[in-house]
C-alpha cells in the first residue's frame, strides 16, 4: 500500500494516540529500513532503542522461527523451558538472582513498584522518583514519571510518590520519611533528555537506600542491553540496584520485560501475588536469549563504547562549529545534542535525506542507533547533520 492509502486508513480506524511522521516503513535489515515507496533510511530512531541489534538479527529471526512452529504460548500455570534459560542467563550476567517476566516497560515497572510496596508490609509504601524521568504510561508510572505533560487530565493520580529533582543528593535525602520503601531512577534519562547521573549521586543514592533500609530501583528499560558500553548502565557507578527493570531491547525486537532482583526481595511475592497472562510466553523469551547471546558473543558492547565515543566527539566538533548547539551528553550509543531552540524541524530536514532521528522534550536531539552501528555510518550521520545545520545558521 502507499503511504497516502495507509494515513487514510489510520485517520479512519485508528485512535489517535500518536503523532506519526509521513512515513509507512515496510521493511527492516541491519541499521537500515525501507518505507512503502523504496526509498532507503539509516535508522537511528531504532524504534526508540529496542532495535539494538538492528532490524531483523538472523540470531533472533532463527529463534523466533524455531520457537514459533513448536510451541508460541503456554500458560504460565505450567514450567517453561525457555522462560528458564533466559532467566538463568540474566542472573549470570548481572548482580541478580531472579526474574518475573512481563509485556513492556512500564508492566516491569508496575511489577517494581507493587514488590516494593510487599517488602515495604503496608507501613512503608512511598517511593521517591525524580524530575524528568519517564518510566512508563499505565496509572502507577506515569505517576513515577517525573513530567508533568505525561500526568495532564488523568487525575487523581496515584498515591504514593514524591517527585524530586535529578542529580540532586540533598533534596532525596529531605524527602524520605517514615513511609518511604524504595527510590526508583533511570541512570540515564531517556525521554527526559539524555540526562546522565552523576558518579557521586548514584553512589549517594546507594548509601541513603543501605542506611534507610530503602530499595533502589533501577529502570534500565532504555539504558540497558549494552547500549551505554556496559551490559547493564550501572556497571559505570561501582554500585548494585536492589531491583532493576529491562524491555526495549531485551526481545531483539520482540515485545518483552523483565525485573530482575535478589532472592531476598524476590521472596516477598508468593504464588498468586503477581501476575502476567502473556510474561514469559517462550516466543519471547526464546527471541530474548537469542538477543542477549548476540550482544555478548558479537562484542557489540565493546562496539558501543568504541563507536559511540567516536560518535560524542564528531558532535562535539558540530558544536564548537554551530552556537545553537548547548551540549552533547550521553554514554556509549544513548546520545544527546541539546539545542537552543525546537528540533522537530531538524528531524524533518534529516528524514527527507535519509537519516531517522528523533527529538525528546523539545529541544534534545536523541540518538539511539543499533548497537551494530558503524564508524562509516556515523560519518553519513554527522555529514547530513552539518549540512542541516549549515542552513539553520544561515536563516
Amino acid at each position: 500500500m502507499k503511504t497516502e492509502e495507509v494515513k487514510k486508513l489510520d485517520e479512519k480506524y485508528v485512535i489517535h494516540t500518536y503523532k506519526r511522521a509521513p512515513l509507512v516503513l515496510v521493511k527492516g535489515r541491519g541499521t537500515k529500513v525501507w518505507d512503502s515507496e523504496g526509498k532507503e533510511y539509516l535508522d537511528f530512531v531504532a524504534g526508540i532503542a529496542v532495535n539494538g541489534l538492528g532490524h531483523c538479527h538472523s540470531k533472533v529471526v532463527k529463534a523466533i522461527q524455531q520457537q514459533v512452529s513448536q510451541l508460541m504460548h503456554i500458560s504460565n500455570l505450567y514450567y517453561i523451558e525457555p522462560q528458564v534459560k533466559l532467566a538463568k542467563l540474566l542472573a549470570e550476567n548481572s548482580f541478580g538472582d531472579k526474574s518475573f517476566f512481563c509485556n513492556s516497560g512500564a508492566e516491569a515497572n508496575e511489577a517494581a513498584i507493587k514488590l516494593s510496596r510487599k517488602y515495604g508490609k503496608g507501613k512503608r509504601y512511598e517511593i521517591i522518583c525524580m524530575e524528568g524521568s519517564f518510566h512508563g504510561r499505565t496509572l502507577a508510572t506515569l505517576t513515577a514519571t517525573g513530567q508533568e505533560k505525561y500526568r495532564k487530565g488523568y487525575a487523581p493520580l496515584a498515591p504514593g510518590f514524591k517527585i524530586v529533582p535529578f542529580n540532586n543528593l540533598e533534596k532525596v535525602e529531605e524527602v524520605i520519611s517514615s513511609r518511604t520503601v524504595a527510590i526508583m531512577l533511570e541512570p540515564i534519562q531517556g525521554e527526559g533528555g539524555i540526562n546522565v547521573a552523576k558518579d557521586d549521586y548514584l553512589k549517594g543514592i546507594r548509601k541513603l537506600c543501605d542506611e534507610n533500609n530503602l530499595l533502589l530501583i533501577l529502570d534500565e528499560i532504555q539504558c540497558g542491553m549494552g547500549r551505554t558500553g556496559k551490559l547493564f548502565s550501572y556497571e559505570h557507578y561501582g554500585i548494585e540496584p536492589d531491583i532493576m527493570t529491562l524491555a526495549k531491547s531485551l526481545g531483539g525486537g520482540f515485545p518483552i520485560g523483565c525485573i530482575i532482583t535478589k532472592d531476598k526481595i524476590a521472596s516477598y511475592f508468593s504464588p498468586g501475588d503477581h501476575a502476567s497472562t502473556f510474561g514469559g510466553n517462550p516466543l519471547a523469551c526464546n527471541a530474548a536469549r537469542a538477543a542477549m547471546e548476540a550482544i555478548l558473543e558479537e562484542k557489540l558492547i565493546e562496539n558501543a563504547v568504541q563507536v559511540g565515543n567516536y560518535f560524542i566527539e564528531k558532535l562535539k566538533e558540530l558544536k564548537k562549529k554551530y552556537s545553537f548547539i548547548k551540549n552533547v551528553r550521553g554514554k556509549g550509543l544513548m546520545i544527546g545534542v541539546e539545542l537552543d531552540f525546537e528540533g522537530k524541524d531538524i528531524v524533518s530536514k534529516c528524514q527527507e535525506k535519509g537519516i531517522l532521528i528523533n527529538c525528546t522534550v523539545d529541544k534534545v536531539l536523541r540518538f539511539v542507533p543499533p548497537l551494530i552501528v558503524t564508524k562509516k555510518e556515523i560519518d553519513r550521520v554527522i555529514d547530513v547533520l552539518d549540512e542541516v545545520f549549515s542552513k539553520i545558521g544561515m536563516r
